[in-house]
């Protein structure tokens, strides 16, 4: 991982991200990467987490944009990472759980609660954590696309009853969009979901 690394690793995470991203000519990914630290920095505080876990997590959940999307099959299987079909199809999924690695390795994440956060921030999982739920959450509301997202209004009014309305809401919309595949986290976290409000 750490030969994707163009720059020293200074400690500044919110400099050393933003000069990495800028190498790769991904300054778009940059600025998307702070504005969905500072959401999930106010998440945490309005659910009782440490605002440097959501800081930290937001900052490096896309670092991995990096390595081009025809290395990533085969890099996460260098790392005997099972490999689903739906991130064989769409290897730009496998960035949440190549970015994890890269928070490990190249940026010295220890915390479990935010690396497991950036793992899992596209497309979720079944029995996340309440940072989980953050990231996955910030990362839509501070959408990448330079046009509003057409399901932030029924996003932010789920999240008035709670994360997990939240995430089931958006998670049922990507669905209905008619994804090309739909990965077996989002699923299952569908399905989790939905059970908490049986």
């Amino acid at each position: 991982m750490k030969a994707y690394l163009t720059t020293d690793v200074t400690g500044d995470l919110k400099q050393d991200i933003t000069e990495l991203l800028v190498a790769y000519q991904y300054s778009n990914v940059a600025s998307h990467s702070i504005q969905v630290a500072e959401e999930a920095e106010r998440l945490c505080i309005r659910y009782g987490l440490p605002k440097e876990w959501g800081y930290t997590a937001g900052l490096l959940h896309d670092i991995s944009v990096i390595i081009p999307n025809e290395e990533r099959v085969a890099l996460c299987q260098s790392y005997q990472m099972v490999v689903c079909e739906a991130e064989k199809k769409i290897p730009m999924i496998l960035h949440q759980r190549l970015s994890k690695l890269m928070a490990v390795e190249c940026f010295q994440i220890e915390n479990k609660e935010i690396t497991g956060a950036i793992e899992c921030h596209t497309t979720l999982r079944a029995n996340p954590t309440t940072l989980d739920l953050i990231l996955f959450i910030a990362d839509k509301i501070q959408w990448d696309q330079a046009d509003s997202p057409p399901y932030l209004a029924g996003l932010l009014l789920a999240l008035e009853t709670s994360l997990e309305s939240a995430a089931l809401y958006f998670i049922n919309w990507m669905f209905a969009q008619g994804v090309l595949v739909k990965h077996t986290w989002a699923v299952e976290a569908q399905l989790w979901l939905e059970h908490k409000f049986v």
